[in-house]
This record gives C-alpha cells, structure tokens and sequence, in this order.
C-alpha cells in the first residue's frame, strides 16, 4: 500500500522562531527531517508542506518537494489535509505525517506508525520509553495505552501518576509521528474542537476525545526529543555532529 510521507513546516513557532530554517550540524534543520525520513524508506513520495516561499526554496534547492500551504492552519495536520486534497496525491490511501523538528526520529517509530494503520487502526504514531525523572517534563509529551495498543489519554503532564511514589510506573514518550487513512485524515479536521487540546496544546486529543482510535506503536528505547527548545537544539547539534564524525572517511 503506497504511502505518502508529508512533513509540515511553518516559520511561525513561538518558541524557536524561523525553526526549519535554523542551522543544525551546518545544515536548516527541515533537511535533516527531509533526509530522516527518505533513508527510513516507508515513503513512496515524500513533500514538505509549508506556508513560507524561503522554507521551499530551501526544500527544493536541496532536490526534495515543497508544497505551498494557508497559512491560516492552526496544525500540522490541517496543512497535511490541505496537500492530500491536491488531485496530485489522489493515488494514496495512507499517509504519514511527520513533525519538522524532529530531526532523529527514529525509523522504527516511522514504520510502526505506518504499521498501526495497515494493521487496521484509523490513525497510527508511535512512543518511545521515557525515564521517570523526565515525566514532569512538559515538553515530553506522555501517552496511556490500553490492552489492544490504542491510545487511552496524552498528556504534557505526568501519566500515570505515581501516587505513591513507587518510582516503578512505566512511562511512554510520545513521537511526533502520525499515520492515518486518507479517510480518517478528512475526519480529524472536520471534527470540532475540544477544550483539551487547547488546553494541552495537543492536536491528537481532537480525534481521540470523538471516539477516533489511535494506535500506539511502542518503540524500545528512549525517544529522541524534539526540536522545541534551545537545548533541545543544541542537544539534537550535538547528537547529529557525532553521527557525521563517526560516519566520515
């Protein structure tokens, strides 16, 4: 089943401005997400989606596909919707949505995202582990699965709470992946609001909260961060230096 991978980037952010475009390892950090994603191989066409002329100008200078969005999308899925519309992209029946910052995803987390959807769930993404004395990390967003590996709550907060402070509660990062069916895809941005998503600032919580499975694929080892803070830039500098060290002649 072809999938296409789709990665939305916006100048916007409110806490690392120009995000896609800041310079990571030598390089915009939207190409490290574009290369990322091409080398993991789930994608049978890849396209950045994005609001702003320079972020596709970077894109398509380095040889990948830009889309130009609306900038009125208040998500990454809504400007995601927008490019599966297209007549272009009418061929696909999954497809993948990944985060652009996050620059070390892991491929497994890409796979197995796309892997919850095949399997039959409308919408799949994936969760890493996540150390205890990292749960009250806001910016590490938490997820509960139930029995059958679908998403029962996501939170910034710390879920499951350790009540009485055992420090044996287990703890799954979320990854900013998403897979869905074209179907399920058109729902979620049909769907109305829910307070919980303006409150956690979590555009999964939408679909979720109407009764829309989401398939969790549970990927051994810690969840590499994303690019939201400037330590989170400089530890993803950091990781991303050592891989070319390691890798160059």
């Amino acid at each position: 089943m072809p999938v296409l991978g789709v990665i939305p980037a916006r100048l916007g952010s409110s806490r690392l401005p120009r995000k896609p475009l800041l310079p990571l390892a030598g390089e915009p950090l939207i190409l490290w997400v574009i290369r990322r994603v091409a080398e993991a191989g789930v994608c049978q066409r890849l396209v950045v989606a994005t609001d702003a002329r320079e972020i596709a100008a970077v894109v398509e200078g380095a040889g990948y596909e830009a889309v130009l969005t609306s900038s009125d999308h208040q998500s990454g899925t809504e400007r995601v919707a927008e490019v599966v519309a297209n007549k272009t992209f009418r061929s696909f029946d999954v497809v993948l949505n990944v985060q652009g910052d996050e620059p070390l995803v892991a491929p497994r987390a890409l796979a197995g995202a796309v892997a919850r959807v095949t399997g039959g769930d409308p919408i799949g993404t994936a969760a890493g582990d996540l150390d205890g004395a990292l749960a009250a990390d806001p910016n590490r967003v938490k997820v509960v699965v139930d029995a059958r590996g679908r998403a029962v709550y996501f939170s910034r907060a710390p879920i499951p709470f350790d009540r009485d402070g055992t420090g044996d509660v287990v703890y799954h990062q979320h990854v900013g992946v998403y897979a869905y069916t074209r179907e399920a895809l058109e729902r979620w941005v049909r769907l109305p609001p829910v307070p919980e998503e303006r409150w956690e600032r979590l555009e999964q919580l939408r679909p979720l909260l109407h009764g829309v499975g989401i398939g969790v694929a549970l990927v051994p080892g810690a969840a590499a961060p994303g690019v939201d803070t400037p330590d989170d830039l400089r530890y993803a500098e950091a990781q991303l230096t050592r891989h070319l060290r390691e890798v160059s002649p």
